[in-house]
């Protein structure tokens, strides 16, 4: 019998793993390993709302590959595999948690009905590259680390940051067995691997790397999310050159604006210089005035003081001229 390598985080086996119903216990025993001690107790049973079938794996490229299921209490669990990252994945995320957690009132139903819903994503590629740590567990906090409501969170589980070389809890376990699953051979398991869990897990491997329609369907949906992973790149590709032209022509249209300023500005300097210069000219034109205006000034006090003097000649003059007449006329009268 051939046996295939299978990785555990193309989806269809993923689903297979964590969503099958012969895999409930797979399933709790994944759940309490990686929310541990955000869970008030352990989960002990699970619903899962939409099981694995294989057949849709088959028939249809645009199956639902995510598990979602409800425990014994009522809370909700959400578990995808994301192998490709790009930018809207973080809206994404968020986006899918909100809307199952919101979809839990029907009409009728109060606030105090809803339920802690979580969400687990396991990725094949760096989400925070700002951030070291390959776990992440995002619930609302604020600033000093105090809860705002206790309703679940989000989990990043980025796979490909840093392999598991000890395993000492039993995240780890199944963190490593998601980086290690393609590599492990189901007839030597090394000692990590010997447990109940990993076993079955295994098992499921086993059975996509046996059972010809189940490897098809395995090998159907590694190719679909080749073609997948090319497109995405492509148009990450186009994207980027788009942005880069985006960003050209940006830098191309503030240029211009800056020697359009620039031309304004040298435009507005020359017009303050030609109004400098026109003022100047006026204020030496209006010193001009003032000199000949002080100057018509002094000519016209220096005309007055001379017919002033004229005035006094004349008056000092005609004077002279009566009393000389007034001598005359007594001089003729002695001599009569």
């Amino acid at each position: 019998m051939n046996h295939h390598p299978i990785d555990p985080k193309i989806d269809c086996v993923f689903k297979a793993l964590l969503g099958a119903e012969d895999n409930r216990a797979l399933l709790i025993h994944f759940l309490n390993a990686n929310l541990n001690t955000a869970l008030p107790a352990p989960i002990t049973e699970v619903e899962i709302l939409n099981p694995y079938n294989d057949k849709e794996f088959l028939d249809d490229k645009l199956s639902i590959v995510d598990v979602k299921a409800r425990d014994q209490h009522g809370n909700l669990y959400q578990i995808e595999i994301q192998l490709l990252s790009h930018r809207d994945l973080p809206a994404r995320i968020l986006y899918t948690w909100t809307d199952l957690y919101s979809a839990q009132l029907k009409t009728g139903q109060d606030y105090g009905q809803l339920k802690p819903t979580y969400a687990i994503w396991l990725l094949g590629e760096t989400l925070l590259p700002e951030h070291p740590e390959a776990i992440h567990d995002f619930r609302l906090r604020d600033s000093a680390g105090r809860g705002f409501i206790e309703h679940g969170g989000i989990w990043l589980l980025e796979l490909n940051k840093h392999p598991i070389h000890t395993v000492q809890t039993e995240q780890h376990r199944w963190l490593k067995f998601f980086q290690d699953g393609e590599q492990l051979n189901a007839e030597a398991l090394p000692a990590w691997m010997d447990t109940d869990e990993m076993r079955q897990a295994m098992s499921t491997l086993k059975r996509f790397s046996e059972k010809d329609r189940a490897y098809h369907a395995y090998q159907a949906r590694q190719n679909y999310l080749r073609e997948q992973r090319s497109i995405q790149r492509h148009l990450e590709e186009l994207q980027a050159e788009t942005e880069q032209l985006q960003a050209e022509a940006e830098r191309r249209r503030v240029e211009a604006e800056q020697r359009r300023a620039e031309a304004e500005q040298a435009r507005r300097r020359e017009a303050l210089a030609q109004v400098r210069e026109e003022q100047e000219r006026a204020a030496k034109e209006q010193e001009r005035a003032a000199r000949e205006q002080a100057q018509a000034r002094e000519e016209q006090a220096r005309m007055r003081e001379a017919l002033a003097q004229a005035r006094e000649e004349q008056e000092r003059t005609a004077k002279e001229a009566a009393l000389a007449e007034i001598e005359r006329l007594k001089a003729q009268l002695r001599g009569e």
